[in-house]
């Protein structure tokens, strides 16, 4: 596996990221790193071929969670920082260290990005190669990717669809009641 120099200065962006979005204090920086690590996230989607996951990412994630959280700050009191960063317990850095191993170790065992073939499983798959020749005959959307999410997973489409509309609603709601209390 390589990486290009984009890819590797992008793995970094977002792992940088994650550490500060982890490690900050201030929870206003933390949230922009959170902010920075979806937006660097759905840009990884994009490069891995899966612009709908991505575009879903960079609106929810980076936007409409971004926004919800710094609402929430808003309407919170925010406590005398002391320090920039939190401190940080060593089991705590061996056990997400350990995590990190394991799903670093389950990178070698994936397709490189744009192959095909038989060099991805994914796109030479018996499910894959059904929907392409399928999805319009069976639902006639021209589109694959929208016929698998509105049609053949409709009804998990809208769960995950009224789960955000759910969070959403109740987040409203106690910002509200916290205004008004």
């Amino acid at each position: 596996m390589t990486l290009s120099l984009i890819e590797a200065a992008l793995l970094v962006f977002v792992l940088g990221c994650a550490l500060g979005a982890a490690v900050l204090r201030d929870v206003l920086a933390s949230l922009m790193a959170f902010a920075a690590y979806s937006l660097g996230v759905s840009i990884i989607w994009v490069m891995l071929e899966a612009p709908d996951v991505g575009l879903t990412e960079a609106a929810v994630g980076a936007g409409i969670m971004t926004i919800l959280f710094i609402l929430a700050l808003a309407n919170t009191v925010r406590p005398q920082e002391d320090g920039l960063f939190e401190s940080i317990h060593v089991r705590t850095v061996v056990l997400v260290g350990a995590f990190v191993v394991v799903m670093l170790a389950t990178v070698p065992s994936l397709p490189a990005i744009g192959a095909d073939g038989a060099a991805n499983p994914v796109v030479s798959g018996e499910v894959t190669q059904y929907y392409i020749e399928n999805a319009y005959a069976d639902t006639e959307v021209h589109n694959a990717v929208t016929a698998v999410l509105a049609a053949y997973r409709g009804f998990d489409t809208l769960g995950e669809a009224v789960v955000v509309f759910s969070a959403g609603v109740a987040a409203l709601t106690v910002l509200r009641q916290e205004v008004f209390a």
